[in-house]
């Protein structure tokens, strides 16, 4: 059996050990009234650029698998390889 200390010390540690990050992103709410008027989620970048024109910014694909986005003026666009996984509104 393992001292209070010793148990107390363990339980200190693993706690550090799970954790999660949090991501906040300024200015970006997702809006379900407005969800009609977005991409949906498994459209491809074809179909997004001939329905919503061509963004105002497109970001540069960043990890693996890769995630892009592309700025419109009322909702940003998420893709992952060439499809949408999220758009959001923006005020």
């Amino acid at each position: 059996m393992l001292p209070k200390f010793t148990l107390g010390l363990a339980l200190i540690l693993a706690q550090g050990l799970v954790q999660a990050d949090t991501l906040l992103l300024d200015g970006v709410e997702m809006d379900t009234q407005t969800a009609s008027s977005r991409p949906t989620r498994g459209s491809s970048m074809t179909t997004v650029e001939s329905t919503f024109g061509a963004a105002s910014e497109r970001g540069a694909a960043v990890g693996e698998p890769p995630i892009s986005r592309w700025e419109y003026p009322g909702f940003t666009v998420f893709f992952e390889h060439e499809h949408v996984i999220h758009s959001v509104v923006r005020h």
